[in-house]
C-alpha cells in the first residue's frame, strides 16, 4: 500500500452524515455542526481546501476519529454562503486520501492525510468497461434517470477518462452510502467500473420495468376511453331509430321467468304469488315503467334459496379443533360453543317441526372489548358445520326498513338486510352474525331493535316478512349469533332472547403468542414477505404489545406489525436485503419512540392520588383518582367528566371521611375549613359508574391525613355510606388491565372472591389479591401506615399534621 501514498498534507476536516464525496464530482454541501461550520471556515479563508470523511454510524452526534472512515476526500470548496446557525458550499472532489492522523480536535478537526494512487488506469478491459458504462448510462438516461443536464453531457461527451467516468457515476447511483463508501475506497479502477456496472443494470431493469408499467396503464386508458366513445355512439344512433331494449321480449321473457320460478321449488304461497306477479307483467304494454320493478322483484322471489341448504356436518371434535386452531385462549368461550354444537347434534339441528319438544336454537351473543375475537370465533363456527357465513353490521342502523327492506310503492325500493344477507349465502341455513347489536339506534323512522325482537325470536322467525318481498321466509334454520361491546345499550326485551357469552381482554402472554403464532405469520404472507423467513424476536413483541399497543383485544396488535412487514418490504422493493431476524432495535426503527408507558404514575408512593380499577366498552383500564385541599368553607368540587352515579360514590367517600373524623385524627370541624377538589384524569373522557368508591375514599383519606398511597395498589368497589365495600362486575377485565399496568396488589370487595375463577391462574401469580368488607380494610392495605395521629407505644406524633387535624 505504500506505493500508491503519493503525497501528505494537513487540512481541516469534516465528518459527514449519509453524504459521500466522489474526486471529480461537484457537491452541494449543508453543515451545522459546530465543528463542522469551523472547518469549514477555516478552509475557505486559507486555500479552500477541505478533507472530508464519511461516518460509520450517521446516529453519533460529536464523532471522534474511531467514528470515522479512514478513506474520504479531499475537495475544494468553490461557492459558499453562510447563515446564523449553518453554512453551505459548492465542493469539487479533488483526490482520494487516507486518514493518517488526527492533528487535533477543537475547535475542529485537523488531520494530516496522505494521497491515494489509482490503479489499472489504462488497460484494454478498463476502455472495455468504460464503453459499457457509458453506454448503460446513457441508456438509464432515455428511460428517465434524474440527472442535471451538464453532468450528462460531461459523461456522455467521452471527455471523462475511465477514473472520472467511474467517480461520476458512482455519485450519480441510487444505493446506500455504505455501498457509495465501498466504491470510494475502491483504489481499482477496474474493480470500481465492475461493481459501477453492476449497479447501473439493476437500476436499468428497475427503469425498464417502470416504463412498461407506464405504457400498459397508458394503452389501457386508451382502450377505455375509445369504448367508451364508441357507446356513447352507439346510444346516439339507437335514439335516433327509436328502439328501445324492452322491445321483442314479450312471451319470449314471460317463459322464460316461468321456468325459473318452477325451478326455484318456492313454498305453495311464494308459487301463487310470483304467478300472480308474472301475469301481470305479461300484460303490461313493453314500455311501462312498472314492468322494470316487477322484474326487480320477480328477480328477488326467485334468487332466494326457498329449498337449498347447507348439508350440516355437527362434529364436536371437528369443531373444538378449528377452535383452537384459529383462536388461542378464550377457553370459557370455545366450552360454551362446544355445548352449544353438541345439543344442535343431538337434537339433529332441529329439523323436526313438528316435535315441539325439540325446541329451537339459542341465539348466542358475544359480548366483549374490540379485537379479542368476537367475529372471527362466529367465521369458526361456520366454518365447523360446514354452512355458510354471512355477517351483517348493524352500528349507527337508525331506520328499521333497513332490516325489515321498503314497501314495493317507493321508488328504488329493495329488500332489507336480513333478506339480502340471505340470498348472497344462497343457503336457507347460514352462520348469520349480526355485528355492533348494542350500537343500533332510534329516532322517527322507527325503531330497528323492536324489529330484531321478530328475527330472533325462534317462534316468530318462522314466518318473516320483509316488507319488500311480502311473502313469509323460514328463518328457524339460520344460526344467528350477535356481538356486542356493553350490554347496558342493548333494549332488555331484545337481551332475554339472547344467551350472553363474555369475552375477557388477553393478557400480555396471551398476546405474545396470538402475535407469534397467528399474527405475524399472517401479515408476512399479506405484505407479500412469506418467502423471506423472516421471524420477529420475543423482545421485540414484548416492545411492541407493552409500549406501542394499548387495548384489550389484538386488532391494534396486528396493525402495528402490519406497519413492521411494510417497513420490510419497502427495503426488500428498494433492493436491501430483508432481516433474517427483527430485535428490539429494529422495532424502535420502524415504529418510532414509544407511544405509551407504564400506567403506574411517578416513582414513590405520593399523598392524595391512588389508582382505581374500570371497566369500558374497549375492556379493562385504571384510572387515577386525585384530590387536593385547599382552605375554604367545606366545599367538594368534582371535576374529570363524572356521571351522575360516580358523583354520588365521592360524595358518599366524602361524607364517610367527615363522620369519621375522631378515628382519622381531625378536628371536628376540618369539613367547615377545608374545601376538597376530587379529580379523575383525564378530563375529556366520560366516566361513570359505582366501582370508584372505594378508591375516592382512599385518595380521600390519604390528602386529609398526609399519609401517602401505595402506588402498586389497585382497587375497585363500591362504597356506602357505613364504610362497607359492595359488590362490582367486570372483575376479570378490571385485574386483566391492573396487571398489564404493572399493579403488585389489587384490592377487591369480599363479595367478588368467587370471580376469581374467571381470572387467569398466570395473573393470579403476579398479583396479591385482598378482599375487603369495608373501608377500614382498604386502608390497612392500600396507605403506607395506619393514619394514626399519635403512636400508641411511644405517644409520639407519626406524622407532622396540618391545621386542620387535631392537636394532641
Amino acid at each position: 500500500m505504500d506505493k500508491d501514498i503519493i503525497t501528505t498534507r494537513t487540512v481541516p476536516a469534516v465528518a459527514m452524515r449519509g453524504s459521500v464525496v466522489f474526486p471529480h464530482t461537484d457537491s452541494f454541501l449543508s453543515f451545522g455542526r459546530a465543528k463542522s461550520v469551523a472547518a469549514v471556515n477555516s478552509a475557505f479563508t486559507d486555500d479552500r481546501v477541505l478533507a472530508i470523511f464519511n461516518q460509520k454510524e450517521p446516529k453519533i452526534a460529536d464523532p471522534e476519529a474511531k467514528d470515522l472512515y479512514t478513506i474520504g476526500t479531499l475537495a475544494a470548496i468553490t461557492q459558499m454562503m453562510s447563515n446564523e446557525d449553518d453554512v453551505h458550499a459548492m465542493v469539487r472532489g479533488l483526490t482520494r486520501i487516507k486518514l493518517e492522523e488526527v492533528v487535533s480536535t477543537e475547535p475542529y478537526f485537523v488531520v494530516k492525510v496522505s494521497e491515494v494512487a489509482e490503479k489499472d488506469t489504462e488497460t484494454e478491459r478498463v476502455e472495455a468497461l468504460s464503453r459499457e458504462v457509458s453506454e448503460l448510462f446513457r441508456r438509464a438516461v432515455n428511460l428517465g434517470k434524474g440527472v442535471d443536464v451538464p453532468t450528462i453531457m460531461r459523461i456522455l461527451s467521452n471527455q471523462a477518462d475511465a477514473v472520472e467516468l467511474a467517480d461520476s457515476i458512482s455519485s450519480l447511483l441510487d444505493i446506500k452510502p455504505q455501498e457509495k463508501q465501498k466504491l470510494l475506497e475502491m483504489v481499482s479502477v477496474e474493480t470500481r467500473l465492475e461493481k459501477v456496472l453492476e449497479y447501473l443494470n439493476h437500476e436499468v431493469n428497475v427503469l425498464d420495468l417502470e416504463r412498461l408499467i407506464s405504457m400498459k396503464t397508458q394503452r389501457r386508458f386508451e382502450d377505455q376511453m375509445k369504448k367508451a366513445m364508441l357507446r356513447e355512439k352507439k346510444r346516439t344512433i339507437e335514439q335516433e331509430l327509436g328502439e328501445d331494449d324492452l322491445e321483442g321480449l314479450g312471451d319470449t321473457e314471460t317463459g322464460e321467468l316461468k321456468k325459473k320460478i318452477k325451478a326455484a321449488r318456492m313454498p305453495k304461497d311464494v308459487h301463487e304469488k310470483a304467478m300472480k306477479e308474472l301475469q301481470r307483467l305479461s300484460q303490461l304494454p313493453p314500455h311501462s315503467p312498472e314492468g322494470g320493478y316487477l322484474r326487480n322483484y320477480l328477480d328477488w322471489l326467485i334468487d332466494m334459496p326457498w329449498s337449498k341448504y347447507s348439508k350440516t356436518t355437527v362434529s364436536v371434535k371437528k369443531a373444538s379443533k378449528i377452535l383452537d386452531e384459529d383462536h388461542y385462549a378464550l377457553d370459557k368461550a370455545k366450552e360454551r360453543i362446544l355445548e352449544y354444537l353438541s345439543v344442535m347434534k343431538l337434537k339433529q339441528g332441529f329439523k323436526d317441526k313438528k316435535d315441539n319438544d325439540l325446541g329451537y336454537p339459542t341465539i348466542l351473543c358475544f359480548v366483549g372489548p374490540p379485537g379479542v375475537g368476537k367475529t372471527s370465533i362466529g367465521k369458526s363456527i361456520a366454518k365447523a358445520l360446514n354452512r355458510e357465513f354471512v355477517r351483517v353490521s348493524l352500528g349507527g342502523i337508525r331506520d328499521e326498513a333497513e332490516l325489515r327492506g321498503h314497501r314495493r310503492t317507493y321508488v328504488g325500493a329493495m329488500p332489507g338486510r336480513i333478506i339480502q344477507s340471505i340470498k348472497n349465502a344462497g343457503t336457507k341455513n347460514p352462520v348469520f352474525m349480526l355485528d355492533e347489536i348494542d350500537k343500533l339506534g332510534v329516532d322517527y323512522r322507527g325503531d330497528p331493535s323492536s324489529a330484531l325482537l321478530e328475527i330472533l325470536d325462534p317462534e316468530q322467525n318462522k314466518e318473516f316478512s320483509d316488507h319488500y318481498l311480502e311473502v313469509p321466509f323460514d328463518l328457524s334454520e339460520v344460526i344467528f349469533i350477535c356481538t356486542a361491546n356493553i350490554l347496558d345499550t342493548i333494549p332488555a326485551p331484545l337481551r332475554d332472547r339472547m344467551e350472553i357469552i363474555r369475552f375477557a381482554g388477553y393478557i400480555e402472554n396471551e398476546k405474545y403468542y396470538i402475535a407469534k403464532k397467528y399474527l405475524w405469520p399472517k401479515q408476512l404472507k399479506v405484505n407479500g414477505l412469506d418467502g423471506q423467513k423472516i421471524k420477529i424476536s420475543q423482545d421485540a413483541l414484548v416492545e411492541i404489545i407493552k409500549y406501542h399497543t394499548r387495548e384489550a383485544g389484538v386488532r391494534n396488535l396486528e396493525r402495528t406489525l402490519a406497519t413492521v412487514c411494510r417497513k420490510i418490504a419497502r427495503e426488500v422493493a428498494e433492493g436491501k436485503k430483508a432481516p433474517t431476524l427483527v430485535s428490539k432495535a429494529k422495532i424502535q426503527k420502524y415504529l418510532g419512540p414509544r407511544k405509551f408507558r407504564s400506567q403506574i404514575r411517578g416513582e414513590k408512593d405520593e399523598i392524595g392520588m391512588s389508582t382505581g380499577l374500570a371497566v369500558t366498552s374497549t375492556g379493562g383500564e385504571i384510572l387515577f383518582i386525585e384530590v387536593s385541599l385547599m382552605p375554604g368553607k367545606g366545599k367538594l368540587t368534582l371535576t374529570g367528566q363524572l356521571g351522575d352515579v360516580m358523583k354520588e360514590s365521592a360524595k358518599a367517600a366524602f361524607t364517610w371521611t367527615k363522620s369519621h373524623w375522631r378515628e382519622l385524627g381531625l378536628r371536628e370541624d376540618f369539613g367547615k375549613k377545608v374545601d376538597v377538589h376530587i379529580h379523575v384524569p383525564e378530563g375529556a373522557t366520560p366516566k361513570d359508574g359505582p366501582s370508584a368508591g372505594v378508591a375516592m375514599g382512599t385518595t380521600l383519606v390519604s390528602a386529609l391525613t398526609r399519609v401517602p398511597v401505595k402506588r402498586d395498589v389497585g382497587m375497585t368497589g363500591e362504597i356506602t355510606l357505613r364504610g362497607r365495600v359492595l359488590e362490582i362486575g367486570g372483575v376479570k377485565e378490571k385485574v386483566i388491565a391492573g396487571h398489564s399496568a404493572g399493579l403488585k396488589t389489587i384490592i377487591l370487595p369480599e363479595e367478588n372472591r368467587k370471580d376469581m375463577e374467571e381470572v387467569p391462574e398466570n395473573v393470579k401469580k403476579d398479583i396479591k389479591f385482598i378482599f375487603a368488607d369495608t373501608l377500614e380494610d382498604v386502608l390497612k392495605v392500600a396507605l403506607v401506615k395506619w393514619p394514626l395521629v399519635v403512636d400508641k407505644e411511644n405517644g409520639k406524633r407519626q406524622i407532622e399534621p396540618p391545621a386542620y387535624i387535631a392537636s394532641v
